[in-house]
């Protein structure tokens, strides 16, 4: 019988790995994080090394920020706050987790957080319940409490329009992978919201010569754009001549292809390729592997499937992962 490398806590809600898979952080009903490490990675055993309270409220979400930037995680709370915890040393034996930024809010709640660097900075994209969309930077690794709020803008492609009264229940970001001087910031985002025109996963890049961020490829069909969007997830790129995203909704799970060479309008070529089906319910989460040949996704039926596209291109069901009864 398979001997579990951890036991989490009761009422643990989240749960996320550093970028070594030697961390975990775990969030709980009550408030608290849990910090796992792996002591002997030989063995495979982790142990609880830190414990601290973040909120009364529950933890939704917690994020590692990009190894570069230290030891550190963003939470989400269920009252909506947004907070950055890092790992500092108090003397030469005692690590302690402090609390280093707080996020401002208004009425809105925050509904997911992903971080992305580029070559002059570590960012944050916060997408909120009223449709905003919100890009933080900081300049420096090591003050990761100095954020400035970089832009502000809602997820339509027709930028003039813009809509009061949203409210979005959940939201879904994954950043381009790739990094290197030459390629410019970029992520794709979709919305679960009352305004049909923000759910769509749509593409946006930094124009560095404009200095604004611009929706670049809309991951839809016409038919499909006021569709509700569960989850998105940016695969790697080890040489393909196009990007691959995977996008979850009621009808299924898309994988588009997505160009590089913008035309005339800025807009990139986009593809769907495939429409994935099989979970029973709705899709939570997707996340692909270190090459971007196989995507994971599971969600409301508790079931994890893996997805792989054979040398023709044809999409199907490598494996079913389901928890014993």
């Amino acid at each position: 019988m398979d001997k579990p490398i951890l036991i989490l806590d009761k009422g643990t809600t989240c749960t996320a790995w550093n970028y070594s898979g030697q961390r975990l952080a775990a969030g709980s009903t009550d408030g608290t994080i849990a910090i796992y490490d792996s002591t002997d990675p030989a063995s495979s055993i982790f142990n609880c090394t830190a414990r601290f309270k973040v909120q009364e409220s529950s933890i939704l979400k917690v994020v590692w920020v990009p190894p570069e930037y230290g030891d550190a995680v963003a939470c989400i709370s269920a009252d909506g706050t947004l907070s950055l915890w890092e790992e500092v040393a108090q003397d030469a034996d005692v690590l302690l987790w402090k609390l280093c930024k707080c996020f401002e809010r208004n009425t809105s709640q925050v509904l997911d957080i992903q971080f992305g660097d580029s070559h002059t900075c570590l960012k944050l994209v916060a997408a909120y319940s009223d449709g905003q969309v919100k890009i933080y930077e900081v300049l420096d690794p090591l003050e990761l409490e100095k954020w400035q709020l970089q832009a502000e803008f809602q997820n339509v492609i027709d930028l003039v329009s813009k809509f009061g009264n949203a409210s979005c229940s959940a939201a879904s970001i994954s950043w381009n992978p790739q990094r290197g001087e030459l390629r410019q910031s970029s992520f794709v985002l979709g919305f679960t919201s009352s305004i049909p025109l923000l759910n769509s996963s749509k593409v946006w890049e930094f124009d560095q010569d404009h200095q604004r961020w611009l929706p670049v490829a809309e991951l839809a069909l016409p038919e499909d754009k006021s569709d509700q969007v569960f989850a998105v997830a940016w695969a790697p790129n080890i040489g393909r001549p196009y990007e691959l995203i995977a996008v979850a909704t009621q009808k299924g799970i898309a994988i588009w292809h997505v160009g590089s060479n913008p035309d005339s309008n800025g807009r990139l070529l986009t593809e769907k390729v495939a429409v994935l089906s099989g979970h029973d319910g709705e899709v939570w989460q997707m996340e692909w592997d270190m090459s971007g040949m196989t995507l994971a996704s599971t969600g409301s039926d508790g079931v994890v499937k893996l997805w792989q596209s054979n040398l023709n291109g044809v999409w199907h069901e490598q494996a079913i992962l389901a928890p014993s009864s």
